[in-house]
């Protein structure tokens, strides 16, 4: 009788409830989605130019226009550059907010809930907006565009730091305080050693990341190379244009790359 029960069942992933509750999620999805296209109204409309559109933009961007590398060198450069400050800026500012904002070594409420507010404030605004309001305060350039890396990079370190921290062992920091360091070496000998490797890894990527993000920052007179495509867009210089993309791209693989090969070596 034992048998004949077994040999009815059937193996199934997920239980009838569990069924129900991802169908209920795809349809809630499906109905988010056509609701917001609805109220978009974003009716595709000549859809037979589209191919002839995107043929016609290669065939002005083809060749790329070769003779304009040397014009861009210097604002390719400056855009790395804006990456790095921005980044190192970040890196300043993010230790301490990371402190504040996790749970363990923050000193009381009214500081964690300060970390977390920088850490919100930052992550919730772009980087290009960040540039808007830095080129008024501090006029085009790029200084600009370096401190809005800098903000926006601090939101995104902050938040993956401050919960690294949250995980650390903190019998290694009560042993450091109990031979009666200070509170800075507490920080410096019982939480630091323990996110480092953490530290270094996020930092890396978030390099990675500002190296994409400083390119489009000359769009809004941030500096850097994105003031270039800037004016050979609005010159319709298109084979210009072929060849800015062509550099930002080469960037951005040789940046990954290094991003990858820095985070293999942390591990």
């Amino acid at each position: 009788m034992t048998s004949e029960v077994d040999a009815a069942r059937t193996w199934e992933r997920f239980d009838r409830r569990r069924r129900l509750g991802r169908f209920v999620g795809v349809l809630v999805a499906f109905v988010v989605f056509a609701g917001s296209w609805a109220f978009l109204d974003m009716g595709v409309t000549n859809v037979e130019t589209v191919p002839r559109e995107i043929n016609d933009l290669l065939s002005r961007m083809f060749p790329p226009d070769v003779a304009y590398v040397p014009e861009i060198v210097g604002p390719l450069i400056e855009t790395v550059h804006i990456a790095a400050l921005g980044t190192a800026g970040a890196l300043v500012i993010t230790i301490p907010v990371a402190l504040l904002a996790a749970e363990n070594t923050t000193p009381n409420a009214a500081t964690y809930w300060l970390g977390k507010l920088i850490v919100t404030v930052s992550r919730s605004v772009n980087t290009i907006i960040w540039a808007l309001v830095f080129v008024v305060v501090f006029g085009s350039g790029p200084l600009a565009g370096a401190v809005a890396i800098a903000f926006r990079s601090v939101g995104f370190l902050g938040k993956l730091l401050s919960e690294e921290i949250e995980e650390i062992d903190f019998g290694q920091v009560e042993a450091v305080r109990a031979a009666g360091a200070s509170p800075i070496q507490v920080l410096t000998y019982g939480v630091l050693p323990q996110v480092k490797p953490a530290l270094v890894g996020l930092s890396v990527y978030r390099w990675d990341i500002n190296v994409r993000d400083s390119t489009i920052l000359g769009f809004v007179g941030a500096g850097g190379i994105g003031v270039q495509l800037f004016r050979a867009v609005n010159a319709f210089a298109w084979q210009s244009v072929a060849m800015i993309l062509i550099v930002i791209l080469g960037v951005v693989l040789v940046s990954e790359g290094v991003s990858a090969y820095t985070r293999r070596l942390v591990r």
